[in-house]
């Protein structure tokens, strides 16, 4: 049977009982990796200050960008929105993706470079504090936030 005629008969079998796509799609999914994902966000002031916050769960690099983790069917431009309104009561417009990563094979981080629309209030619990810091007085950051950075400092500049 020519390549042709059995690529139609696939596809007249799965129009007469089209529960059998469903299940394919059903039994890929489920074989397919799994991921988490981060997204954290990028804000200068405007003394060209990028702003940090000390986490309290983040015992090896205390101080970083703000961000969460990414929600269930949740587009990660909305997560950078909420985590910032979350954690600062911040209102941010978000910009353009400035780096992805892959982690320990099974996490990918985005990271976007946000534009802050309102001021600063109350930290909730999963911050200590938040500073505006001169790019060139950084602490010691994770990897992956000083790429987000200096990234989102070619932009700007």
């Amino acid at each position: 049977m020519a390549r042709t005629q059995l690529r139609q008969r696939v596809a007249n079998t799965i129009r007469r009982w089209p529960w059998l796509a469903n299940a394919a799609r059903i039994l890929w999914r489920i074989r397919q990796a799994k991921f988490s994902a981060g997204v954290v966000g990028v804000v200068f002031d405007d003394c060209g200050q990028v702003l940090l916050v000390e986490h309290v769960f983040h015992p090896y690099h205390p101080w970083g960008l703000p961000g969460g983790w990414v929600d269930h069917r949740e587009d990660p431009s909305y997560t950078i929105q909420r985590e910032m309104q979350e954690e600062l009561q911040l209102q941010v417009e978000v910009g353009p993706i400035l780096i992805v990563s892959v982690d320990n094979d099974s996490h990918i981080d985005i990271a976007y470079i946000c534009y802050a629309q309102s001021s600063i209030g109350n930290l909730s619990h999963e911050l200590l504090d938040y500073r505006w810091v001169p790019v060139t007085e950084l602490p010691r950051l994770h990897r992956f936030h000083d790429r987000a950075i200096q990234r989102a400092l070619e932009l700007v500049l």
